[in-house]
């Protein structure tokens, strides 16, 4: 790890040190500094949230807005614009025996690291969400998940659109843009509520699972969709259509895999000799998943996904299952933390009179967020009674999703800045309240703890 951040720091930064050594000291004070930040922050809020009866995600959130961009400015992200606090700069400069500047560079420079490590934690949750699903439960609410994920992605969107054209004189393409911010849903997040909460193989979990599954699929097309849009005003069906058939056929190659891959993968596994074979087979099928994925134009959280689906049905399941939940609870914390950091709460401000006009158009777009994504638990039928109100809820954080909509409107300049206000509250706001809801939605009786699941 400290090989890496270096190498990576000294390709942007070498220019400006005279002791290499120095840079190697730096470098590792930053990485493992920001690391002993996040852990910390993020367990003793997440402690604070299990003794409140509260999801132990809404701690690590908050630990990062605590840590980022709304509050200490210990650890935010370069893109913010946000300035590292002074007094860290300068401690770590007399540390490492650099100027603040210079840790400053190496700060920016070893972020993305930083991210890599956050993301090994999603697709870890992902993968794990898989291996703890079970396809045919997930086939048999198919019907179910996919009206969910049509509606939670039509209402939305509908609303949202036709609403800031009607109600605030929104031009088309931002409106488009702001709608399309509102359609997916963030699996990770959902995913990590229902396991911690022990819901996950519920129908109602696996509903809501399969839903947000198609909605990142559906998601990826509408962003497709929109960014066509802005760039040259028009639509080109090709790609698009391109794109659909690449989801249908990873999607339909998953499946079919999840029924015939266990018993050669167990073969192999079986034949494996050097320690650590099955964390090594199981994370090679992972890495190929995420990279057909990605090959393909697709996200590489769904290979995720498609690898634990892949290998749910192996002999060596539950072994896969306590091999990846230690480095879920290490790297998932990191991801989760990183979200918070980004979210800039000073748009919350009334006393701001630019942020006024953003609020208002805020309140409307969280009442479509949410209203919508609600909405659509009830748009399925079923024979087996189902709590709707968890199924709706479950489809309602944003979370990253919501925040790659955001950044990429901001940089392409489609959005204004009451405009950029307006869907970063609707994501920190969905993002936040999802957890909450969920947990005072689902009946106690209901409800099992991860551990006493395990």
């Amino acid at each position: 790890m400290d090989t890496w951040s270096t190498d990576q720091a000294q390709a942007s930064v070498t220019p400006l040190f005279a002791n290499s050594h120095a840079v190697v000291e730096a470098t590792t004070l930053v990485v493992a500094g920001r690391f002993l930040l996040i852990l910390v922050a993020a367990r003793l809020l997440g402690e604070l949230m299990v003794r409140l009866q509260l999801p132990t995600i809404l701690g690590e959130l908050l630990a990062g807005v605590l840590l980022g961009v709304s509050g200490l400015h210990l650890v935010v992200p370069p893109e913010s614009g946000v300035a590292t606090a002074p007094w860290l700069l300068n401690l770590t400069g007399q540390l490492g025996e650099v100027s603040s500047e210079q840790v400053n560079q190496i700060s920016n420079g070893t972020y993305p690291f930083l991210q890599a490590v956050a993301s090994i934690g999603l697709y870890s949750l992902l993968f794990l969400t898989g291996l703890e699903s079970e396809l045919d439960e997930l086939i048999a609410v198919g019907m179910q998940a996919s009206t969910v994920a049509l509606a939670g992605v039509i209402l939305p969107f509908a609303l949202g659109t036709a609403g800031l054209m009607a109600l605030f004189h929104v031009d088309l393409v931002p409106a488009v843009f702001a709608g399309a911010s509102m359609t997916a849903t963030s699996i990770g997040i959902t995913a990590s509520v229902f396991g911690e909460l022990g819901m996950l193989r519920s129908r109602e979990g696996q509903i809501v699972i399969g839903a947000a599954v198609l909605d990142d699929i559906i998601g990826i097309v509408v962003l497709a969709v929109v960014v066509a849009l802005a760039s040259d005003g028009g639509l080109s069906m090709g790609p698009i259509l391109q794109l659909v058939a690449a989801a249908v056929l990873f999607v339909l190659a998953a499946i079919g895999l999840s029924r015939t891959a266990a018993r050669p993968f167990d073969f192999l596994v079986d034949r494996l000799k050097a320690p650590g074979e099955i964390v090594v087979a199981s994370f090679l099928v992972l890495c190929l998943c995420c990279f057909g994925a990605t090959a393909i134009g697709l996200e590489a959280a769904l290979g995720a996904f498609a690898a634990g689906l892949i290998l749910s049905r192996s002999r060596h399941t539950e072994a896969i299952q306590e091999t990846v939940k230690p480095l879920v609870s290490l790297f998932a914390t990191i991801f989760f933390v990183l979200i918070g950091t980004a979210m800039d709460l000073s748009v919350l401000d009334p006393t701001t009179p630019a942020n006024r006009a953003g609020l208002v158009v805020a309140a409307f777009l969280f009442v479509v967020a949410i209203l919508g994504k609600l909405a659509s638990g009830w748009t399925f039928l079923s024979a087996v009674p189902t709590n709707r109100l968890v199924v709706g809820l479950g489809m309602m954080p944003r979370g990253e999703v919501g925040l790659i909509f955001l950044g990429l409107g901001t940089t392409a300049g489609l959005l204004t800045p009451s405009l950029e206000a307006a869907i970063l509250i609707m994501v920190i706001g969905t993002t936040f309240l999802a957890p909450i809801l969920l947990r005072l939605a689902i009946p106690a009786d209901q409800l099992q703890t991860a551990d006493g699941n395990s």
